[in-house]
């Protein structure tokens, strides 16, 4: 018998004063047994990184055809297409077909630049692409702040990222890696 999905709920309020952005997202997430708490509170600061209210989760890590999250207009058009992690380049130049935006967020540390290293010469080519890179202090101190039922503030003013739940408040720190 398949391990089935294990259901995170998320309150998260974003204030993004750059794109003055201001609302509360109530959040669903299966994470995929194959999936760590680390990729999933990532997936949670792409979320709030790009927060709109149309903004929607794909279906899962193990599914090549849908990102970790996307923005559709009404009609159906692929706006942004988000991934997190070190996707293959081929599922990314996929997307940049299908999506107007593509947005990679990183992370991993040293495997990141590795990675980068290995695809930069097709994915840089890709000019609908934007590929950002989270250290690896920040995405492990996220890991720590997942909770079955969790309640999580995004804060983004002049470039600056502030992340809480409850007493704790992290600065995450976003390297952008392209366009260079």
């Amino acid at each position: 018998m398949a391990i089935k999905s294990t259901i995170f709920r998320a309150i998260l309020g974003v204030s993004d004063l750059d794109r003055g952005y201001y609302a509360e997202h109530n959040l669903t997430l299966a994470r995929h047994p194959s999936e760590t708490d680390e990729r999933m509170m990532v997936r949670i600061l792409a979320f709030a990184l790009n927060a709109d209210e149309r903004l929607q989760f794909g279906r899962g890590i193990s599914t090549d055809d849908e990102p970790a999250l996307w923005l559709k207009d009404d009609t159906g058009r692929i706006l942004k297409w988000i991934e997190v992690g070190l996707p293959d380049e081929r599922l990314l130049r996929r997307a940049a077909g299908r999506a107007d935006e593509v947005i990679l967020l990183t992370y991993g540390g040293r495997t990141v630049d590795i990675w980068w290293q290995k695809e930069s010469a097709t994915l840089s080519k890709l000019n609908n692409l934007t590929v950002l890179s989270l250290a690896v202090e920040d995405s492990r101190a996220l890991a720590a702040l997942a909770e079955r039922n969790m309640t999580l503030t995004c804060t983004v003013q002049d470039g600056q990222i502030w992340f809480s739940a409850g007493d704790t408040t992290l600065g995450i720190t976003l390297r952008q890696i392209f366009p260079a």
